[in-house]
């Protein structure tokens, strides 16, 4: 399995697995939409994240929870150049990923310094992505999805989930090779486009995923797919988003994508200590 990953001539060590925290920059994010669109709200936050020890911040200036509706080019470019210049000169060391799906964004977003691309598409809803990726050289999250945010969740169905997934993965590797692009990341896409009983088969098979030799990104922090077993809401679901943490971990998953930092980094404390 690969233990590096390159961030534009940083290399993070991910032997021991390691924390994206989440900054929403948008109005109706599932959990935290609206509390980080001011800037300093988004500075003091990510500041936190930092002192807790997040690895990674990815920055999401576009919602894409079930329904969300879809923001232009323009319009997330323009929140994106409200923040990211202020983020790499407060914080010059953090690495930032861009959480987003257009080819101009993330180009506009990798010239202000961004050091990687975090796309739920793949590459589906605008192809060129793979270009911009490829131009940098950065870092790519390679999602698995099935419809787009309006519509993902409306009765998806699949024969077999995980090797539709598997398959998925696959094809997209090798376009992005052909690219030239080899750091790839893979997030299996919990609660995109998939079923509760969806989620949880793939993240039983997670393990699976593992052949590929490239990290898993596990993205499944606050997510309905925890909260719905216990008839509660995404408030209510630290506790048992840390406990599917842990097994993701035990399951080969080298980057926990979060809210809670802090309490991410003490699960993978005591992940290491049982390794």
């Amino acid at each position: 399995m690969v233990k590096t990953i390159n961030f534009n001539g940083k290399i993070v060590d991910i032997s021991t697995p390691i924390v994206m925290g989440i900054l929403n920059i948008t109005d109706d994010s599932f959990y935290d939409g609206g509390k980080y669109r001011n800037i300093n709200e988004a500075l003091k936050q990510i500041e936190v994240m930092l002192r807790e020890g997040a690895d990674i911040i990815d920055i999401g200036a576009q919602s894409t929870r079930p329904r969300a509706i879809q923001l232009s080019v323009d319009e997330e470019i323009s929140r994106l150049q409200q923040i990211i210049p202020i983020v790499k000169k407060e914080f010059p060391n953090a690495i930032l990923s861009i959480d987003t799906f257009y080819g101009a964004v993330a180009d506009k977003a990798l010239s202000m310094g961004a050091d990687m691309i975090n796309d739920i598409s793949g590459g589906d809803f605008d192809p060129t992505i793979f270009d911009i990726v490829a131009k940098y050289k950065c870092p790519y999250v390679l999602m698995h999805h099935k419809g787009t945010p309006s519509d993902m969740q409306i009765n998806p169905q699949y024969q077999d989930v995980t090797l539709e997934v598997t398959d998925y993965f696959i094809h997209k590797i090798g376009e992005l090779h052909q690219k030239g692009v080899y750091e790839i990341i893979l997030d299996l896409g919990y609660g995109f486009g998939k079923t509760l009983e969806h989620n949880y088969t793939l993240l039983k098979n997670s393990a699976i995923f593992s052949k590929f030799n490239m990290p898993i990104l596990t993205g499944i922090s606050r997510k309905s797919m925890v909260y719905k077993l216990f008839n509660t809401n995404s408030k209510e679901a630290l506790n048992g988003t840390t406990a599917l943490h842990m097994f993701a971990l035990m399951n080969g998953s080298k980057i926990l994508r979060v809210h809670d930092v802090k309490e991410a980094k003490e699960v993978i404390t005591l992940y290491n200590q049982l390794s």
